[in-house]
């Protein structure tokens, strides 16, 4: 299929991405450009450090055509995970693979000069670590665990985040780095990390996080859905049936976060007798074959389903993940989920559903992140205008020459 005739360098390279090389030919072929232009293109692209050569392709007479495919150590990005009681951060290439990472224990209600020096320094620490120059660094996303407006990056009344209400969380670090600092929520970036290393061929998912609150990160048509404010996903405080004299953090009643949330199961557990504080602790009694625990995690799972349900309704994606702190409870959660999804949702939505466990783990956040700022990187509105910024630097230096003759 062939592009518009005005596909620009930015539009090019972005055929570039799809991870096998590709021949002059094929995309004079799939743009409908002439192979002249192709191959100004694609220098310029290589001269930016975005493309390298990848072998010889297989000739059918004469020389082999040279094959380029992107170049993934062009650039760094950073990607950062803060959530409510810890902290990562992990270096990256621009494929996403992991080049370093480092951890700690932090308390996101500690406000936002701690935590975000901790940034700061993590920063600064993995690119020493990975003996590349500052210069390298292209960007860096960060995931927060509370509502976050995106187009500004800042979060936006964060119940379990005092002081970070309309924070210039990219100021800040901007200061210290100056580059692009993409901010979303760490549901959503869960759900691209996911994505990006374990569902590459799934276009429509939900993940849901089940921890110290709960939410969801929507892609669908491969596009992660915000809504208008950014605040698609918020599954917590959805009301579920029986549950209308619970009082909930957010001032209401009957939330699904009152009930299913990882400080109302350690609650409910305590009532049944057995000692717990928080949802992980509440996982723990479940693999230790604890009856109580095991009862309390299925009915959550139970009262989640019945949130799910309606977005399988409304959504209909083709696989639900389940991640967060509580997802560790595994088939006594996912048990009382698919109950009540499969129960109250129509049969075409569930008939080739699939409700899973996260693969990526912990990890799922910071590989989010990391693909949210390589996703601006190699946009192509970014690369485009990298490529005219060249292309004016060649003028002025041609320019520059002929005066001096």
């Amino acid at each position: 299929m062939c592009l518009t005739p005005a596909v620009r360098t930015g539009e090019l390279f972005d055929l570039l991405r799809d991870g096998r090389p590709w021949t002059r030919a094929q995309l004079a072929d799939a743009t409908g450009l002439a192979r002249s232009t192709i191959t100004t293109r694609i220098d310029t692209l290589m001269r930016l450090g975005l493309v390298a050569p990848f072998g010889g392709a297989r000739s059918t007479g004469g020389r082999p055509p040279a094959l380029f495919a992107l170049n993934p150590t062009a650039q760094l990005v950073v990607g950062i995970d803060v959530g409510a009681t810890h902290a990562r951060a992990a270096l990256t290439d621009l494929n996403g693979s992991i080049l370093g990472e480092v951890d700690a224990q932090l308390a996101v209600a500690d406000g936002p000069g701690p935590v975000l020096t901790w940034v700061v320094e993590s920063v600064r620490d993995l690119l020493a670590g990975s003996e590349r120059p500052i210069g390298d660094l292209a960007a860096i996303g960060i995931g927060l665990p509370g509502p976050v407006e995106h187009s500004t990056g800042r979060p936006i009344n964060p119940p379990i985040m005092p002081g970070w209400d309309r924070y210039d969380v990219p100021g800040h670090l901007q200061a210290h780095y100056p580059v692009p600092v993409l901010v979303d929520n760490d549901v959503n970036i869960m759900a691209l990390g996911e994505r990006r290393r374990h569902l590459r061929d799934v276009d429509d998912l939900v993940l849901i996080k089940v921890a110290t609150g709960i939410g969801a990160g929507i892609v669908s048509g491969g596009v992660l859905q915000r809504g208008a404010q950014g605040t698609a996903g918020d599954l917590g405080h959805v009301r579920v049936p029986g549950a209308d004299d619970v009082p909930c953090r957010c001032g209401n009643t009957g939330c699904l976060e009152a009930v299913a949330a990882g400080p109302a199961l350690a609650a409910a557990v305590r009532a049944l007798g057995e000692q717990a504080e928080t949802g992980g602790d509440v996982v723990e009694l479940v693999r230790a074959g604890s009856q109580p625990a095991m009862a309390v995690v299925r009915q959550a799972g139970r009262d989640i389903g019945e949130v799910v349900a309606t977005m399988v309704n409304l959504i209909n994606p083709s696989v639900v993940v389940i991640g967060g702190q509580v997802a560790g409870a595994g088939e006594h959660l996912l048990a009382g989920i698919r109950e009540s999804v499969y129960q109250r949702s129509l049969p075409l939505a569930t008939e080739h559903l699939r409700i899973v466990t996260s693969r990526a783990g912990g990890e799922a956040a910071v590989l989010g992140a990391s693909a949210l700022a390589i996703e601006h990187v190699l946009s192509p509105e970014v690369v485009e205008a990298a490529s005219e910024a060249l292309a004016a630097a060649d003028a002025a230096a041609e320019a520059g020459l002929q005066r001096s003759l």
